[in-house]
């Protein structure tokens, strides 16, 4: 489950220096903290592969809970290797394999059901790519800092999900009026009970409009527990605090969820405030949709690069609508050019891109980028200040060395 701890009423995470986690250890480590089962598919097959030039190495933000970002050279292709995909925790995984995995429908509903997961795959399939992003992604880079998991860059991924429309299940239990909002359930459980279930609520509509599915499968492959197994809810565009994992219960509402992570965490100013001052409690919205963002993949932070001619490649994403432009400078040529994005647009997806750069002379560089999306939304130099450290996306920069 993704959840910001700068909102939890009992947080285990601590602040450090991040440090290097090889994908062997992460698999090993991700089966401890899943209590049950091991990682399947594609995640299983990586971590037998040759180890490569580039650094695909997990960085450990905390170890209990299991929180992991992924290096900028996991973000260098089209889909995220599972294996590679960032893994944040929040109760812990429950145990998955002790019994059949059923997912209720209920609340106002004219038919309440409940579904195993063999009856989930004999319904329509429905497959999309999604950006999956915690909302706390990039909390280290806001200034002042605030407590929290202190992600970078790396809390992002792009994967194809497949599985079951959330629609198509609307709609065999069939809305009674007044349904407006969906409350997800997961199977974890809080660690004590002073400790909020995690719970959240998206509207119906927003959600069915998106594309909302409850996926089963992730880059072809069984989803890992890790990412949510054995199903999971995604919501296309949205930040990954609403994509539920170990996903067993829907609920029906004519409101949305009246719990802690609804009504008090995971709640931003909709009209920022200096640090240290107090939002309106009646200010405040749920995290719901990502805005737009890129990031430089290739060259990696701290990377050497010789002085000639290089291709400087990267992602781009939002949440409304699609990337129709990324730009690139550097503080030596602060001039704007327009790189080549590749591909088609899909809303809730990236889109990659690349740009030929060559260094003007040897020394230290600063690389960056900037997005703009069909809803004409430029990514800022600096995201507004928020206590939580939700939603950055300020310019992004990599610092490297021109040999």
């Amino acid at each position: 489950m993704f959840y910001d701890s700068a909102d939890s009423p009992d947080c285990n995470d601590r602040d450090g220096e991040p440090s290097s986690f090889d994908r062997r250890a992460f698999l090993k480590a991700g089966c401890a903290a899943a209590a049950a089962g091991r990682l399947t598919g594609a995640g299983r097959a990586l971590a037998d592969e040759p180890t490569q030039t580039a650094d695909h190495r997990m960085i450990v933000r905390t170890e209990r809970p299991l929180n992991l970002e992924s290096p900028s050279a996991s973000l260098d292709s089209w889909l995220t290797p599972s294996g590679e995909v960032f893994v944040r925790s929040h109760h812990g995984a429950p145990a998955t394999g002790l019994g059949p995995w059923e997912i209720a429908v209920e609340g106002l509903v004219e038919r309440p059901f409940r579904l195993g997961l063999d009856d989930l795959k004999g319904l329509e399939p429905a497959t999309r790519q999604a950006v999956i992003q915690c909302a706390g992604n990039g909390r280290a880079l806001f200034r002042p800092r605030m407590p929290g998991t202190p992600w970078e860059r790396g809390a992002v991924g792009h994967a194809e999900w497949s599985g079951v429309s959330l629609a198509s299940l609307l709609q065999k239990a069939g809305l009674k009026p007044g349904a407006a909002h969906v409350h997800l359930i997961g199977g974890d459980v809080p660690p004590n009970p002073k400790t909020p279930a995690f719970t959240r609520s998206v509207p119906i509509e927003e959600a069915t409009a998106a594309g909302a599915l409850i996926a089963l499968r992730m880059n072809d492959a069984p989803l890992p527990v890790l990412h949510g197994g054995p199903a999971r809810l995604v919501v296309p565009g949205w930040a990954a605090n609403n994509w539920t994992k170990w996903l067993r219960k829907i609920v029906v509402s004519a409101e949305e969820s009246p719990e802690f992570f609804m009504q008090t965490g995971y709640r931003l100013a909709r009209h920022p405030v200096p640090p240290g001052v107090a939002p309106d409690p009646k200010d405040l919205a749920p995290v719901t949709w990502m805005n737009v963002k890129s990031l430089i993949s290739s060259p990696g932070l701290g990377a050497t690069v010789e002085n000639r001619p290089q291709e400087v490649r990267g992602v781009a994403w939002t949440g409304r609508g699609h990337v129709t432009k990324v730009e690139f400078s550097t503080d030596r040529d602060p001039a704007w050019r327009v790189a080549q994005l590749i591909g088609e647009p899909a809303q809730g997806s990236w889109r990659q891109f690349k740009i030929d750069w060559t260094p003007s002379a040897p020394g230290p560089c600063v690389l960056r980028v900037r997005a703009t999306d069909s809803q004409g939304d430029v990514q800022p130099e600096k995201s507004p200040w928020n206590k939580s450290g939700y939603l950055w996306n300020g310019y992004d920069q990599v610092a490297c060395l021109v040999s």
